[in-house]
């Protein structure tokens, strides 16, 4: 309906494409005209979306990788190019997230639902690792292999996927709410960084959304009930509400947008 919001011949990269927020990003970003490159560790997964994407009257480039790999990062980036000869926009999506609390509570019964297992010894230096690996390093990686060709052209759009756990605290999320801190100032120092050569940064911050990652308590009923009355709109979001924040951050229409946080949450952090 608007010109202004039109990827018409994009081509955008969205990591962690293979389930959940990153294939509901990529199909809706399909049909706003872009091209993709979809990413994620699985090649099943993003195989099969490629023909969802086809659907679209779109093309797809699905690439097997692993975020934490800054060589395997650097390898994809350079496929996307050599295929389609520009990238314009990067969604830096791929995340994991762990619930446990960092060591035992003495008088504290953490079992599941609260916690994915019970929790019997102190988070190992492998876990908090690992959750900063995928959620930060991983990012810093995409954004640094993309940045020199979209400084070459003097224009890009970068989208991280962030969480409202990067300002609102919980409980037994220590390394997760910690991760998601650094993509938000990660977001503003690249926009700062970036902005003289037209390349927009900025980041969207879902709240409560049903995704793999997060099934273990959207899937105990009694669970799912708390979340929902923390929810001022009492409801949990739809993952094609963010593919068409994510759109609009891309296009034109959000030009003059840049190092900025936005909240996708019910109202969670309005309290």
């Amino acid at each position: 309906m608007f010109p202004e919001i039109n990827l018409q011949d994009q081509v955008a990269i969205v990591t962690g494409a293979g389930r959940g927020i990153g294939r509901a990003i990529a199909l809706v970003l399909s049909e706003a005209g872009a091209d993709l490159v979809v990413v994620s560790r699985s090649q099943t997964e993003i195989d099969s979306l490629v023909g969802e994407i086809e659907k679209t009257g779109r093309r797809a480039l699905a690439i097997a990788a692993d975020l934490t790999d800054s060589r395997q990062v650097d390898g994809f980036v350079e496929q996307a190019l050599n295929h389609y000869g520009k990238i314009d926009i990067l969604v830096n999506n791929a995340g994991q997230f762990q619930k446990c609390p960092i060591v035992p509570l003495p008088d504290v019964d953490l079992r599941p639902p609260i916690v994915p297992k019970a929790v019997t010894s102190r988070m190992s230096d492998e876990d908090w690792l690992n959750i900063f690996a995928v959620n930060v390093h991983g990012m810093f990686y995409c954004c640094r292999a993309v940045a020199p060709s979209m400084l070459a052209r003097n224009q890009g759009v970068v989208i991280n996927v962030s969480s409202n756990s990067a300002i609102q605290a919980s409980p037994y999320v220590a390394a997760y709410n910690a991760s998601k801190a650094s993509v938000n100032m990660l977001t503003k120092v690249l926009a700062l960084e970036w902005a003289n050569y037209n390349i927009r940064v900025n980041a969207i911050a879902p709240g409560e959304y049903h995704t793999s990652l997060t099934d273990f308590s959207w899937s105990d009923e009694t669970e799912k009930a708390k979340r929902l009355a923390r929810i001022p709109l009492h409801r949990e979001g739809s993952l094609r509400e963010l593919g068409l924040l994510v759109t609009y951050l891309a296009s034109p229409a959000a030009s003059y947008m840049t190092g900025q946080i936005i909240g996708v949450d019910g109202g969670l952090t309005a309290r």
